[in-house]
């Protein structure tokens, strides 16, 4: 009893409303069950709750093979972003969560310390399939405390440069490559806007952050978190002076207003030829590839580059947990250990699902959309910055994107808005001390 009040008191703590962010492998936008597997096994389905519907025939394949191999049905429910967290708060308190889901780097550090997820740490250990220094160190730390491991590694993103070629092609500029600095991104992305037809050359609203303006801290020297996670860098000079000439040079001269990001997202705009580029992530392929207009006028490149040759890109990924007081224990932990061994992960890779956390079953992945140049994302994994995240991540985050809003619009200065954002920031990072 003292447990399970434990975790309805943790529950109400965990996401109090949630904002529509562009982040790492959200891009579902529509709900669907689905049975994984092809019969096998008379037991109760495991279910499986993730937010991307773009992975949905991927995943189901992947399930399909589980079921063929263990007997043990699968069932997939497909929740939007801005509703899954409410899924997973409710059920924690109501004790009726799925019996295995995606977790993010956001909202981890929450679920982990509430005896919400199942502690994997002994399974691992005892287990043949899975071996923790096969993937990215700092991807498995996102699903670690206090010595304890409570998610397996599901995949990695990185960052590219996405870009129309029909616009491109109009104007007559060459196409973006790896010798591509920060400052001829913004030339040529000032070259691309007219605003009088509706045209612009970059869109990337002030929610934006892995997918937009953390690359260019990061790339310029600047940093949003310390390495003890004890200190806001939102108020370092780095962070302000990439961030001032963020607000110059492209929010200034290259992007459509706020309140028109705020109503159609970039890759929504960038779909529809109204914007030249755009940032995104390695799981927006699939929706891209699926875009009969992404798909024949766009391509996409690596990042541009500081003028000392620095290129930074900020990687996150995510982790297949499971609920800890789920009736389907045992067998959940078979399809996280099925998900997260090397031969199913080289099959994510393959069907175009994602990239794979497994290192090195990832390379097969830019065959999955041979339109596109995907050897980009691989190739920015030369210097990746992982995601900044802290206990109080989702609070800390959601207050800098609202408040950037207010440099976008001009309601205060940049500067004003990177030292707000820090004094807010260090007041969170003081209460997890």
């Amino acid at each position: 009893m003292k447990r399970r009040m434990k975790r309805n008191k943790a529950a109400a703590l965990i996401l109090a409303g949630t904002m529509s962010l562009s982040l790492a492998a959200c891009g579902g936008n529509s709900q669907e069950n689905a049975q994984g597997g092809n019969g096998g096994g008379s037991g109760e389905a495991v279910t499986v709750a993730i937010w991307d519907n773009a992975q949905l025939a991927g995943l189901k394949e992947i399930m399909a093979d589980f079921t063929s191999e263990s007997g043990i049905p699968v069932e997939i429910q497909v929740v939007p972003w801005d509703q899954y967290w409410t899924l997973l708060e409710d059920g924690a308190q109501g004790g009726s969560m799925p019996d295995v889901f995606w977790m993010h780097s956001n909202y981890s550090q929450k679920f982990m310390s509430n005896d919400i997820l199942l502690d994997l740490t002994d399974r691992i250990a005892g287990s043949d399939v899975i071996d923790l220094s096969k993937y990215y160190e700092d991807i498995t730390g996102l699903y670690q405390l206090d010595g304890k491991t409570y998610g397996i590694p599901k995949d990695y993103d990185t960052i590219g440069l996405w870009y129309n070629k029909a616009l491109f092609d109009e104007a007559g500029i060459a196409y973006p490559d790896e010798s591509w600095t920060w400052e001829t991104f913004a030339e040529t992305a000032e070259k691309l806007t007219d605003k009088d037809k509706g045209q612009y050359g970059f869109a990337s609203p002030a929610a934006n952050n892995q997918d937009g303006y953390y690359n260019l801290i990061y790339s310029q020297g600047g940093t949003i978190l310390n390495e003890d996670k004890t200190k806001s860098g939102w108020d370092s000079p780095e962070t302000i002076s990439a961030m001032n000439w963020w607000l110059e040079n492209l929010v200034k001269k290259s992007m459509p207003t706020q309140e028109v990001m705020g109503e159609s997202a970039a890759d929504v705009l960038f779909g529809s030829g109204k914007v030249a580029m755009i940032m995104q992530g390695s799981w927006m392929v699939a929706a891209f590839k699926g875009n009969e207009y992404t798909d024949e006028n766009c391509d996409v490149a690596v990042l541009p580059m500081a003028e000392d040759g620095t290129r930074k890109t900020i990687y996150n990924g995510l982790g297949w947990a499971a609920s800890a007081e789920g009736p389907h224990v045992e067998e959940s932990w078979k399809l996280l250990e099925y998900l997260g061994s090397e031969a199913a992960q080289k099959k994510q890779a393959e069907l175009g699902v994602t990239m794979s956390a497994y290192m090195g079953t990832s390379d097969t992945w830019v065959n999955c959309a041979p339109e596109f140049h995907l050897q980009a994302y691989l190739d920015m994994t030369d210097d990746m910055v992982i995601r900044p995240y802290t206990r109080n991540t989702k609070i800390w985050e959601d207050y800098s994107q609202i408040t950037m809003v207010k440099a976008y619009t001009g309601e205060m200065t940049m500067e004003e808005v990177c030292r707000d954002i820090a004094a807010f920031m260090n007041e969170q990072l003081a209460q997890e001390q």
